[in-house]
């Protein structure tokens, strides 16, 4: 089988597409024909060497595919069903504990750049019905993402506030799943013609950031002083100060990406005057994705796709994620 593997000194140049004889199932274990997967953040650091790995891994977090075989043991999936992996193998449900969030595929253990994978039945859940490859394979990271920021770990209502920042994958899924819930989305972007889209997607309010550099106050003068309720920070350093101004009182920063920077200066006393938080988020469980799936097929929320490339041009696929040309999730065709 194909699969596509990173060099010990990774960069986009070096990735390798290589031969790999394919493994039949142990105990609890399914083998996957994988059909597709997506690109995230957290793919790019692996592919470009700032986030280390073992020579010759197999990156990707993301997979979506058929299984082909079945080990001894496993009695919740057969052949052809068609699966969804998780991004914390060992997360199966409760809150986050340290070993729960380790075997991530694609950087602790190779991942979903192969045509065919071996791994634990219970690293993976069922795809929602009506969905394509592609699709589901969005879900895993970025959807699993900004479900659990606004169903987890805040309470939202009908009517509050939810500010997106930018046209990213979680911040679009943000959008959408708050729009299901009957809250109100103020997007942020550098881009007008990027916010005349998150407007077709429900985005009531919309920041050109670039034109608005001191958007947290805008957001007090969007909801008549109020703040918004959540905040799906993605920036990092760089945008933390603006989503402390931005947050209402008693408020939520879901804390998700570091795109900005990995460190900087929080305004503190303003956090806690308001009584808000900062809550970090690294994607979820097993669990919450069986949820998340329920709430896609009740809701009808269709994933929104950039582009598509062939396993072979993912070093290309990386590429367009770097320009920050693309408006929601880049996708890869795995078997072709």
């Amino acid at each position: 089988m194909r699969a596509i593997s990173v060099p010990r000194h990774a960069g986009l140049d070096q990735l390798a597409q290589i031969e790999v004889e394919p493994r039949a199932p142990g105990h609890g274990e399914i083998q996957v024909a994988v059909k597709a997967s997506s690109l995230n953040f957290h793919d790019y650091v692996v592919v470009t060497g700032l986030l280390p790995t073992d020579d010759g891994r197999i990156p990707m977090s993301d997979g979506a595919g058929v299984v082909t075989a079945v080990g001894e043991g496993v009695d919740n999936f057969a052949v052809g069903d068609r699966v969804l992996s998780c991004f914390f193998p060992n997360w199966l449900d409760g809150r986050p504990a340290h070993e729960k969030l380790l075997g991530v595929p694609g950087d602790n253990v190779d991942g979903f750049a192969a045509e065919t994978v071996t791994m634990p039945a219970r690293g993976f859940t069922r795809m929602p019905t009506g969905m394509d490859f592609h699709e589901a394979a969005t879900l895993t990271c970025a959807g699993l993402t900004a479900w659990r920021a606004l169903v987890v770990e805040t309470t939202l209502k009908p009517g509050d506030w939810v500010l997106v920042q930018g046209s990213g994958g979680v911040s679009i899924f943000a959008l959408q799943f708050a729009r299901q819930m009957g809250c109100r989305v103020i997007a942020t972007s550098s881009s007008d013609a990027k916010l005349e889209r998150l407007a077709a997607l429900g985005a009531e309010q919309l920041i050109n950031y670039r034109n608005t550099p001191e958007w947290g106050r805008r957001v007090l003068e969007l909801t008549g002083g109020r703040g918004a309720d959540l905040v799906v920070e993605v920036g990092g350093s760089g945008t933390v100060a603006q989503s402390v101004k931005a947050v209402a009182f008693d408020g939520c920063i879901s804390m998700i990406g570091v795109l900005t920077g990995l460190s900087g200066e929080v305004p503190t006393a303003e956090l806690f005057q308001k009584n808000a938080r900062i809550s970090g988020i690294t994607v979820g469980s097993r669990a919450q994705q069986l949820d998340m799936i329920a709430a896609v097929e009740a809701g009808g929320i269709r994933p929104v796709i950039d582009s598509r490339y062939p396993l072979d041009q993912l070093a290309d696929a990386f590429r367009h994620q770097e320009s920050q040309q693309h408006f929601g999730k880049i996708c890869v065709d795995i078997d072709g």
